[in-house]
């Protein structure tokens, strides 16, 4: 008897509110898994994110460290006038150009024009770098003819600030008014819409004014720009 009550519960099979709560549990399941996924893939994207902008910044500070840590003491000619900057180094609140010694390679290398600021309209500006050879004239070069790359994008805020490591304490200013010495070291503070840089404080080691090598060479090698 309890055998033909157990075929008959079997034959009836699964109720209405049965197959509902299953399809219920099924439908959890499913936004379950889809939502870990799509969180995964957030990480995923954002760790990405983080690898790149990192990777921005250690090839972006590795260059302006070779080539601004090696300022040249190249004087503006002809002479300024009483007051004015003797060397050619302006530095600016948010931009900065110099003069140094460009990344050497195999028979190239040598003495160039730098200049960091950002460009493009408002809202959508990029941190450029900008670079020519030095010619023997004692300024420098037409920045809109000199060559360039961008070191990052989307910048919502750039900063250069300037320190004297003759004053004591030694305190960081935002302009650079000493007009017959270079700063003892300079910070450049970077923001994105993505996220900053850390502070990158560059030591300003200068050279003689006469500082020389070959011309410069861009890319094909791992820190390069």
């Amino acid at each position: 008897m309890k055998s033909l009550c157990l075929h008959r519960s079997l034959a009836r099979g699964f109720t209405l509110i049965e197959l509902l709560v299953v399809m219920t549990m099924v439908s959890l399941i499913a936004l379950a898994m889809a939502g870990a996924m799509r969180t995964m893939a957030q990480t995923e994207a954002r760790v990405d994110e983080r690898l790149l902008r990192a990777d921005d910044f250690r090839v972006a500070s590795h260059f302006i460290r070779s080539t601004l840590g090696r300022v040249s003491m190249k004087r503006v000619e002809p002479p300024p006038p009483l007051g004015a900057n003797l060397f050619v180094f302006t530095p600016q609140a948010q931009a900065l150009s110099w003069v140094g010694v460009m990344p050497a390679r195999p028979g190239a290398g040598g003495r160039s024009a730098f200049r960091l600021a950002l460009e493009g309209p408002p809202g959508e500006q990029d941190l450029v770098i900008r670079f020519a050879p030095l010619e023997d004239a004692g300024s420098f070069p037409d920045w809109a003819t000199a060559q360039s790359r961008v070191l990052a994008s989307q910048v919502t805020e750039f900063t250069v600030a300037y320190q004297d490591a003759r004053q004591s304490p030694a305190q960081w200013m935002p302009q650079w008014t000493v007009v017959d010495r270079l700063p003892s070291r300079v910070k450049l503070t970077v923001q994105t819409r993505t996220g900053g840089w850390p502070d990158m404080v560059v030591a300003l080691r200068a050279l003689p004014a006469t500082a020389r090598g070959g011309g410069p060479t861009f890319g094909g090698g791992g820190d390069d720009l």
